[in-house]
């Protein structure tokens, strides 16, 4: 039996290599998050961003909630992710429009 319901999600060659980000700058308005993924580099005060993401706040809170389950998974898995003092902290923008 044929699952019509299910979702085929095509990743092409280029997006597959990924986009590494040690930074994130998180905005949001009444009717979106944006999420601004950053690269920054030992010894250099000035960072691009790489990537940016532009969700419904519904869609935003999906993430986290998948982002928390998954963590569990790997915490069971390898153990609890320390983490370390930032020097700089993860910047979440005041609220506002996005």
């Amino acid at each position: 039996m044929k699952n019509e319901n299910q979702l085929q999600i095509e990743l092409k060659e280029d997006i597959a290599e990924g986009i590494y980000s040690n930074f994130a700058v998180i905005a949001h308005s009444s009717s979106e998050f944006v999420m601004d993924f950053v690269r920054m580099m030992p010894g250099v005060s000035k960072a691009k961003v790489k990537s940016r993401i532009v969700m419904t706040p519904e869609h935003a809170k999906r993430l986290v909630l998948a982002l928390r389950d998954n963590i569990k998974q790997y915490e069971a898995q390898y153990g609890e992710i320390d983490l370390p003092k930032l020097s700089i902290p993860m910047q979440v923008a005041p609220k506002g429009d996005a």
